[in-house]
C-alpha cells in the first residue's frame, strides 16, 4: 500500500461526499454530509477539513464567479483528484478488511 496521508473518519466523509457530487461547494456539501450521515455539520468544520484534504492533495478548489445573492462573494467549488480517489479506494478497502466477517456480529436482533 503506498505512503499517502491517512484519513481521519470526518476527512473520508467529505471526500466521499465530494466524489459524489462531482464539483460542489460548501453549502451542497452540508447538505449532503447531514442527509447522509444524520449529523449537524457545522460550516466551518467542513471548511477546516477541506483546507487539509487540500493540503494533502485529495481535492482542489476553484472560486467561482462572485454571486449577488452572496454578498458578491464567489463560491468555492471542490473537486477530488485522482489521488483523493486513490486514497478513498484504500481506506474503503481497509475497512472492508476489518470488518469482513462481523456480519453476523452487528446483527442487532441478536443483540
Amino acid at each position: 500500500m503506498p505512503d499517502r496521508a491517512p484519513l481521519g473518519e470526518f476527512e473520508h466523509f467529505v471526500l466521499a461526499i465530494a466524489l459524489r457530487l462531482r464539483s460542489a461547494y460548501g453549502a451542497q456539501l452540508v447538505r449532503e454530509l447531514e442527509q447522509r450521515t444524520g449529523r449537524r455539520v457545522q460550516g466551518g468544520a467542513l471548511y477546516v477539513t477541506l483546507d487539509r484534504l487540500e493540503e494533502k492533495g485529495y481535492v482542489v478548489s476553484r472560486m467561482g464567479e462572485p454571486d449577488a445573492t452572496r454578498g458578491g462573494r464567489p463560491k468555492r467549488f471542490i473537486e477530488v483528484t485522482p489521488d483523493g480517489v486513490r486514497a478513498l479506494a484504500e481506506h474503503r478497502e481497509a475497512l472492508l478488511r476489518v470488518w469482513g466477517g462481523l456480519e453476523s456480529e452487528l446483527d442487532l436482533k441478536n443483540i
